[in-house]
């Protein structure tokens, strides 16, 4: 199996299931309910998962798929996987409900527990971005690179993200700017195009929220990694939500975290 050979195919399918979203964006038509960790979910996001299923099935019936929106398997089935498909068909969830733009659509591929294709496609602009480890990383058929820590270092936030619990997280007294911003992948590749230094989450993500990240931010220089510099796992245990984690560019864990 190929992973580049898959890219085009996948690029296809996520502006596929943006399509599919498009419909519900700031619709009075719009359905929001909440799962028991009380996130929400929305009638978008089951019709973006739908597409991703179907496409995803017709092009690789062979490999599984795990996606947010769908049961997930137990880790005593989930661990004889090599390879396997990693979703999350609309992150940014509460953005989107909001009526925010900064929501989009995550597709990874990974193989022996490492995301190495990653696909994450924003809707509203259109703007796309995708790797394939070894083989570049791209936003809009343009390659992408992080780049050189600003002074102070510029660190993309969610709205949602408390500043002072931030804070309390990143070293005493550490000097930085913030750019607020919504969905967790697309600040991922903000980091990635190298127009923030970082992106710090302090609190609940899944697997499926860094998959696809993973395998852009890597391509492009940089590293996905919990608060003690350690790069993030995928599919290691039962659970899969991740810890708390950083996105850096050029930067060295030591320099935000204490």
């Amino acid at each position: 199996m190929n992973p580049q050979a898959l890219i085009d195919d996948i690029i296809h399918l996520a502006r596929q299931a943006g399509d599919a979203i498009l419909p519900w964006f700031r619709s009075d038509q719009l359905v929001t309910e909440h799962k028991a960790d009380d996130s929400p979910v929305t009638n978008a996001d089951i019709a973006a998962n739908k597409v991703i299923l179907k496409g995803l099935k017709a092009l690789t019936p062979d490999i599984p798929i795990l996606s947010e929106e769908s049961g997930h398997k137990p880790f005593a089935e989930r661990r004889q996987w090599q390879c396997y498909w990693l979703v999350d068909p609309l992150d940014g969830t509460r953005e989107f409900v909001g009526g925010s733009p900064d929501f989009a659509v995550n597709i990874a591929l990974v193989v022996d527990n490492e995301p190495v294709m990653g696909v994450i496609y924003a809707p509203v602009s259109g703007d796309c971005y995708w790797a394939v480890k070894g083989h570049g990383v791209f936003k809009n058929g343009q390659p992408i690179h992080t780049r050189k820590p600003s002074s102070p270092p510029l660190l993309a936030v969610s709205r949602h993200q408390s500043l002072s619990t931030l804070k309390s997280h990143l070293k005493e007294a550490l000097d930085f700017e913030a750019l607020a911003f919504g969905s967790a992948s697309l600040k991922s590749c903000m980091v990635a195009e190298g127009v923030a230094d970082a992106y710090v989450r302090i609190g609940p993500t899944g697997e499926w929220d860094t998959a696809a990240s993973w395998a852009i931010v890597v391509e492009a220089g940089g590293a996905i990694v919990d608060l003690d510099g350690k790069p993030l796992t995928f599919n290691r245990s039962e659970s899969l939500e991740n810890p708390n984690y950083g996105v850096l560019g050029q930067l060295a864990a030591a320099q935000l975290f204490p």
